[in-house]
């Protein structure tokens, strides 16, 4: 049973946070949610254990919530 990782564990964070804001260039406002919403089913498909991604969405919930 795999557990959520909220502690820093990308390889080079700021080249990846770089790929993201890139990755909007030249997109209207509901292109880039679309494109954000795919890339959310992506990555939840990959991790594919429900019980890690019930855990991202509550940690992510809280987050809005304050």
């Amino acid at each position: 049973m795999a557990e959520l990782i909220t502690t820093a564990n990308i390889e080079s964070p700021d080249d990846f946070y770089q790929l993201l804001t890139d990755m909007s260039i030249g997109l209207s406002a509901e292109q880039i949610a679309l494109v954000n919403a795919r890339l959310i089913l992506l990555l939840c498909n990959h991790i594919g254990d429900n019980q890690v991604l019930a855990e991202a969405v509550a940690t992510a919930a809280k987050t809005a919530a304050k």
